[in-house]
C-alpha cells in the first residue's frame, strides 16, 4: 500500500480481487476524503469511471508538494451506489468534472454537487440520463449550452466538428477580443464507439483487438495495456523475450509518432519542409515495422501473453538499419529547426501552460515534461523491461510550443537508445504463454498503466471465470490534456490555435471511447 493512501484505510475495506495494485472499498465519508486529499495534492488522479452500481476512482503516488519520495503506485478506491448517487468529486477537485460526466452520460448515475451537470460525450441522443434534471428527451439532438462570456466588444468563432484534411470531429468555440481569444471551449464525443459496451462479454481475442483500436496511432500502447491488465488478473507470467519485443515496438511506435508531430507543428508555422524530411523519416519506420512484424502500426501483434509476431534475424538487421538512418538525419533536423528564425518565432513563448496547471491536471507525456513533470509511466511507477533499461525523463520548463518540440526531439534519441539496448540484450526463447485458467468462480481483475506516446494510459479489466470480459474501462492521456488546451490559448491569437493543438496532439478516439 503506497504511503500516500495510507489515510484511507481506516475509513474503507482493504479489498482482494484487484492485481496488482490494491483496491479500498469506501464508505461515502472515505470516498469525501479521497476527493480532499486530490483537492490538496497529496496523491494524483489516474483513472475515474463508473459501472452498473459503483465508481471507482484511481489515485497514484506521484511528485507533489506532500510527497517527497513517491513510489509511483496505485491504489484504486470504489464507492458502491445502488441508488445511482455518489459524492461528486469534481466539486472540489476540477480536473474530474469531465470524467464525472462521462460516468453520468455512460450509465446514469448522479453525481450530487457536480458544479457542471451538461452532458459531455452525450449529445443528446442516449438514455442513460432520462430523469435527470435539465435532461434531453431520448433521442432527440440538442443544442449544447455553452459557457457564457461577459465583456465589451467580443465576438464568438464556431470551429468544426467537420474540419479541413483528415481529421477527426471535435468542435472548438473561440470567444475572442479582435484577433486575442479571451475563452476557447471545446465539445468532443463526436467519435463515441461503445468501447466499453463492445467489451462487455467479449472474448480476450475479441477484446484485446478492440483495446488496439481505442486510438490508432497508439495501438501497441493500448495493446500492451491490456495484456498487461489481463496478465496482472490472471497471474500469467509472459515469456522474457516477449517482454522485450513488446517494447522495442513500443519505442517504434513512439518514434513515428514523434517525428510525425514535430513535422506537423513546423508545417503548421508555414515550415513544410520539416514536414516533408519528418514525414520521409515516420515512412521509414512504419515500412521496418511492417517488414519486422507485418503490419506498419503493428496492431494485433502485442497480445495477452506475449506478442504474435517474433522477431526474425532479417528483421533484426532492418531495425538496425532504420536506427542508423535515423541517427544520421536527426541532429541535421534540430539543427534546421533551431536555425531557422522564422519558425522560433512562432514556436517560443506561443501557448505556455504553466507547471501548476500541468501537475493539477496530471498532465503526463510530451505535454506534462515540457512544463517541468518528470513523470513517465516507463520509469514510475515502471514495468518490465524498462526497469533494466538506462533512460533518462527529457524535461523542459518552458511549457510553450517550442519546449514540446524540443521534448519530441530528446525523446526520438532515448527511443533509439533505448531499442538499441533491447536489440542488444533480448534472449532466445518462446514469445506466447497461455494465458492461466481460472482456479474458482470468483471474477479476476487487473490494472495496468503503461507510457504510450502521449503520456500514461490506464486499463481496467474485469474477467469472468471463463476468461470472458465482464467490464473493461481505457483512460486515454488526452483526458488530462484536452482541457489544458483552453488553457494555453487563452491570451494568444486565433491564429496561433492550429499550432497549440498540434504542439498537444490529443486524440479525439481516445477521449471519446
Amino acid at each position: 500500500m503506497g504511503r500516500t493512501f495510507a489515510a484511507l484505510i481506516g475509513r474503507a475495506t482493504r479489498g482482494t480481487d484487484l492485481r496488482p495494485w490494491p483496491r479500498l472499498h469506501a464508505d461515502v465519508e472515505g470516498w469525501l476524503r479521497a476527493a480532499g486529499g486530490l483537492r490538496d495534492g497529496a496523491y494524483g488522479l489516474a483513472g475515474y469511471w463508473g459501472e452498473p452500481g459503483r465508481v471507482n476512482l484511481a489515485l497514484i503516488d506521484i511528485p507533489t508538494e506532500t510527497a517527497e519520495a513517491p513510489t509511483g503506485g496505485l491504489c484504486l478506491v470504489s464507492l458502491d451506489c445502488p441508488a445511482g448517487r455518489f459524492p461528486s468529486v469534481g466539486a472540489v477537485f476540477p480536473p474530474a468534472i469531465r470524467l464525472e460526466r462521462t460516468i453520468c452520460d455512460l450509465h446514469g448515475m448522479r453525481a450530487d454537487g457536480n458544479p457542471d451537470p451538461r452532458p459531455w460525450l452525450d449529445h443528446g441522443c442516449w438514455r442513460a440520463r432520462e430523469g435527470m434534471p435539465g435532461a434531453a428527451p431520448a433521442g432527440r439532438a440538442t443544442d449544447y449550452p455553452f459557457l457564457p462570456v461577459e465583456g465589451e466588444s467580443l465576438h464568438r468563432i464556431p470551429v468544426g466538428p467537420v474540419h479541413a484534411g483528415i481529421i477527426e470531429p471535435g468542435h472548438f468555440r473561440f470567444t475572442c477580443s479582435g484577433e486575442t481569444v479571451v475563452r476557447l471551449e471545446e465539445r468532443l464525443g463526436y467519435v463515441h464507439k461503445g468501447i466499453e459496451g463492445l467489451m462487455a462479454g467479449a472474448s480476450l481475442e475479441r477484446a484485446a483487438h478492440l483495446a488496439g483500436r481505442v486510438s490508432g496511432d497508439s495501438t501497441v500502447a493500448y495493446a500492451l495495456a491490456f495484456a498487461q491488465a489481463v496478465e496482472a488478473a490472471t497471474q500469467t507470467v509472459v515469456p522474457e523475450r516477449a517482454v522485450w519485443l513488446r517494447a522495442l515496438m513500443a519505442e517504434l511506435e513512439r518514434i513515428a509518432n514523434h517525428l510525425g508531430d514535430i513535422g506537423a507543428i513546423c508545417n503548421d508555422a508555414a515550415f513544410s519542409i520539416m514536414l516533408a524530411h519528418c514525414g520521409v523519416l515516420r515512412e521509414r519506420v512504419l515500412r521496418a515495422a511492417a517488414l519486422c512484424f507485418g503490419h506498419r502500426l503493428m496492431m494485433d501483434k502485442v497480445i495477452p501473453g506475449g506478442v504474435a509476431a517474433d522477431l526474425t534475424t532479417d528483421g533484426r538487421a532492418v531495425i538496425e538499419g532504420l536506427l542508423a538512418e535515423v541517427r544520421a538525419r536527426l541532429p541535421e533536423l534540430a539543427g534546421l529547426y533551431d536555425k531557422t528564425t522564422s519558425l522560433q518565432d512562432r514556436t517560443v513563448g506561443t501557448g505556455h501552460l504553466r507547471p501548476d496547471l500541468a501537475r493539477r491536471f496530471g498532465c503526463g507525456g510530451v505535454i506534462g515534461r515540457a512544463s517541468g513533470r518528470a513523470v513517465d509511466a516507463r520509469r514510475l511507477p515502471g514495468y518490465p523491461p524498462y526497469d533494466q533499461l538506462p533512460f533518462d525523463i527529457p524535461v523542459a520548463e518552458a511549457g510553450d510550443v517550442d519546449a514540446r518540440v524540443r521534448v519530441r526531439f530528446a525523446e526520438v534519441v532515448k527511443s533509439l537508445s533505448l531499442i538499441t539496448h533491447a536489440l542488444a540484450r533480448m534472449p532466445a526463447g518462446p514469445v506466447l504463454a497461455t494465458i492461466s485458467p481460472s482456479d474458482g468462480d470468483q471474477p479476476a481483475e487487473g490494472l495496468a498503466l503503461v507510457e504510450g506516446f502521449r503520456g500514461d494510459i490506464l486499463l481496467w479489466v474485469r474477467l469472468r471465470p471463463d476468461r470472458t470480459v465482464d467490464r473493461c474501462h481505457a483512460r486515454d492521456p488526452s483526458w488530462f490534456q484536452w482541457p489544458l488546451l483552453e488553457a494555453v490559448i487563452e491570451g494568444n491569437i486565433v491564429a496561433d490555435f492550429p499550432l497549440c493543438n498540434k504542439s498537444f496532439n490529443c486524440s479525439y478516439s481516445g477521449h471519446d471511447l
